[in-house]
């Protein structure tokens, strides 16, 4: 199978953007202030030739936010940003007169709410306009390396072919954050996504 042309990914980055706009306005009044979220590129690799170094994922600690969407295809989302991002992006949601140690009690909460934000505002987006029926699991966030993360969603008994990736920038006020959304398909997913794109394409 064909992994995705470039006719399919500029599909996706309109979704993708539709959905950032909707997530950066609903943080935008969690915060109290303009947060700009944009995803600037969309790409698919195979699983089996992800060079996490390359990436730019290998050897921190990152915040990681999962959730398992049903519905046309199916996929494993997460949601990845470095610890020391997460804590200030929890921080900015808080309030920035929270201390250290009150910051840490709120890191799973925030980072879950932050998490399902951006993500169902994703998926929303890709459900209205394909027009397709998406179901999603309750969050849950962990803070590991992306080997342990990965490990973790790609078991050897679940056919995870492919990853499709977006690197996103979240800023809020002066400060800017980078992250990555990750969504493991198996080749039957993929398929039944290029398959939901292609019959939008075609109506338009």
């Amino acid at each position: 199978m064909n992994i995705l042309s470039e006719l399919h990914l500029d599909a996706l980055s309109e979704v993708f953007n539709v959905g950032a706009g909707r997530a950066a306005a609903s943080l935008s009044e969690i915060v109290g202030d303009e947060v700009r979220l944009s995803v600037p590129s969309v790409e698919i690799r195979k699983s089996s030739e992800i060079d996490l170094s390359v990436m730019g994922l290998r050897g921190e600690r990152f915040g990681a936010v999962h959730q398992t969407f049903t519905g046309s295809f199916e996929a494993e989302a997460i949601l990845l940003f470095t610890e020391e991002h997460a804590l200030e992006i929890v921080r900015d949601m808080m309030g920035s007169q929270i201390s250290l140690e009150e910051l840490a009690e709120f890191e799973q909460e925030a980072m879950c709410e932050l998490g399902n934000i951006i993500l169902n505002a994703c998926l929303s987006a890709m459900a209205d306009m394909l027009g397709i029926p998406m179901n999603c699991s309750l969050p849950d966030y962990s803070v590991a390396s992306t080997e342990e993360i990965l490990r973790r969603f790609n078991k050897e008994d679940v056919d995870h072919s492919y990853l499709l990736l977006l690197h996103i920038d979240l800023a809020i006020e002066k400060r800017r954050s980078q992250g990555h959304l990750i969504f493991l398909l198996s080749s039957t997913s993929l398929k039944d996504l290029i398959t939901q794109i292609e019959r939008f394409l075609g109506e338009i």
